[in-house]
């Protein structure tokens, strides 16, 4: 009784942070087990044991063994042939190969190997594209074992509750169908995606930064006098002056020395912002050369994520000042040294002589216009690494080889073969997706072992037991699809997962379609920018407003959740 309520207490505590503050989720699950360990929860061996779960350790290789598989010639050609053709044509074929390459590899490698191709489209604007692109990657991902981070989750979860590990391709009818209803859903919305490549009136929201230099002629007179009022796609939206902030900028609002001018609007108005004497418009202690901007997207594998622009030192690492941000369509606040940079955002830089030669571009950005990051393989080379991951795919589905051993033996492979660099390891290993699946099984294993679990799931069947098990299975789907949006589609299996089990075991039915409920459920992340790794990289690059999730996702998930809540108990009975 006493485990329970500690556990309790954590899993509370976990979940309120998760829910209400920006922490990020690796640090408050591996505090909340390293809190179950010191309260005597779990002993130090079964809370290592944890960190190699097969299931993880599979999860981690695959996420290692794509980037070699980006650089194939498979990517390449793809990209080279979206833009032929009508937008629905090329949406199809987008859609059909985005979801095969998920289903085998990382859907997250496979969005950022896309975003250049897209964004240089001739034919198709970007935000035609782009929502599209990361839509079918989720779908795609959840036709195999492999093609998603939950699957493998759910799997280890599963295997740890003392159940038959999951077949790779258990997942695929269910995932078939969603995919097939998805891509038909997206085919119809297209034309309520805003099309902001094509539309002239279409203002970009980036976030730019003057500052009134001392013996400039803007001092000692009104916004309006100056002139600040007018300007063509760009709107003075703060004032920063020493420790205050104006947020509504009057037209009789005096300009002072030093004050910093905060501006929204359209990146190609930078220019009419240097013909006012002593504004220094470009964010850094160095003036650059405005005329040869560069657009940059920051990628999900930088180390700036967290850190404000000032604390990256930016300029010093990368010889270029950041003179614009932005975010989607949000509004940020505060000047620009001031914002957290987030995986997506778009920044406009003023680059140096040295930047394009600096070796780390790669790793923190997923596009910078006008330059191409992939490195690509020789046709031959490609071909060996493509055969050699399906042949460790084959081995494994025909259960000749383990999945995890062929993976290993694989990358060890390609780094002897110097296909992938150790220096590209380091960066790519998922170290904060380690920490979270394994404190998270910890965590799963405490409450079934403890009751807790099993004490919830009594209490949802008090409230569930007159609908049965479909009616439990339901709620299940539904808490999980409410905590991928809310949260990450990890924590959200995470979460669900020792509930979904404990009710099977409460209803004396098989647990496998609530299993998959969670599975399923946990990759439903459409209606928002937030819940998935490849929304928010597409949500800056699109250009998109948080409607646009909601008005395309919004059906979407209504009727993938149908699909799937259809097809699963068809599959898998209870």
């Amino acid at each position: 009784m006493v485990e329970q309520l500690v556990l309790t207490g954590i899993m509370l505590t976990l979940v309120g942070c998760l829910f209400g503050t920006r922490i990020n989720p690796a640090w408050l699950f591996v505090s909340a087990i390293g809190t179950s360990y010191l309260t005597g929860l779990i002993d130090l061996e079964n809370m290592l044991v944890n960190y190699a779960n097969p299931s993880l350790i599979t999860l981690v290789l695959l996420v290692l063994v794509s980037t070699a598989i980006e650089k194939t010639t498979l990517i390449q050609k793809l990209s080279q042939s979206l833009s032929k053709g009508s937008l629905v044509k090329s949406v199809t074929k987008l859609g059909l190969s985005t979801a095969f390459l998920s289903s085998f590899t990382n859907n997250t490698a496979v969005v950022a190997s896309l975003i250049t191709a897209i964004k240089d489209n001739p034919n198709h604007s970007p935000s035609k594209l782009l929502l599209p692109l990361s839509y079918t990657a989720i779908l795609g991902g959840t036709i195999t074992l492999i093609g998603t981070s939950t699957n493998l989750i759910v799997n280890g979860f599963a295997v740890d509750a003392g159940m038959a590990p999951l077949g790779f391709f258990d997942f695929t009818l269910v995932g078939i169908g969603a995919l097939s209803v998805g891509l038909i859903t997206i085919l119809v919305m297209l034309k309520y995606l805003p099309d902001n490549g094509k539309s002239d009136q279409e203002v970009i929201p980036f976030y730019l930064e003057g500052k009134v230099q001392s013996g400039s002629k803007l001092i000692g007179r009104t916004v309006e006098e100056n002139g600040l009022r007018d300007l063509k796609d760009l709107f003075l939206a703060e004032i920063i002056r020493g420790d205050e902030r104006i947020y509504a900028v009057t037209p009789q609002q005096i300009i002072r020395q030093n004050d910093v001018l905060l501006f929204v609007g359209d990146i190609k108005s930078v220019p009419l912002l240097t013909r006012f004497d002593g504004l220094k418009v470009v964010h850094d202690n160095h003036q650059k050369d405005i005329e040869h901007l560069v657009e940059v997207v920051v990628s999900q594998s930088s180390k700036f994520i967290g850190k404000t622009v000032k604390e990256a030192r930016f300029r010093e690492q990368f010889h270029a000042a950041v003179i614009a941000i932005r975010r989607g369509h949000d509004r940020l606040q505060g000047g620009l040294g001031q914002v957290q940079l987030q995986a997506g955002d778009s920044l406009i830089l003023a680059p140096g002589k040295n930047f394009y030669s600096l070796p780390n571009l790669k790793r923190e950005f997923v596009y910078i216009s006008g330059l191409d990051l992939q490195t690509h393989l020789a046709p031959k080379q490609s071909n060996i690494v493509l055969l050699s991951f399906a042949a460790v795919l084959g081995l494994s589905i025909f259960s000749v080889v383990p999945l995890v051993k062929g993976l290993l033996v694989l990358l060890i492979g390609l780094m002897l073969s110097g296909t992938i660099k150790l220096n590209e390891v380091k960066r790519r290993f998922p170290l904060e997706l380690l920490v979270v699946v394994g404190s998270a099984i910890g965590l799963a294993k405490l409450m079934i072992g403890t009751g807790l679990a099993g004490q919830i799931s009594s209490a949802l069947f008090m409230v569930l037991g007159d609908f049965g098990p479909y009616g439990a299975f339901i709620a299940i789907f539904l808490m999980t699809v409410l905590f991928t949006e809310l949260i990450t589609n990890n924590a959200a299996a995470a979460l669900s997962f020792p509930v979904a089990y404990s009710l099977a075991v409460g209803f004396n039915v098989d647990p496998l379609p609530f299993i998959m409920a969670v599975a399923f459920g946990a990759s439903a992340s459409f209606i928002s920018p937030f819940g998935y790794q490849t929304n928010l990289m597409v949500y800056s690059a699109g250009n998109y407003r948080l409607k646009d999730y909601i008005v395309m996702g919004l059906p979407l998930s209504i009727i993938y959740s149908i699909t799937v809540l259809t097809l699963i108990p068809l599959v898998f009975p209870f």
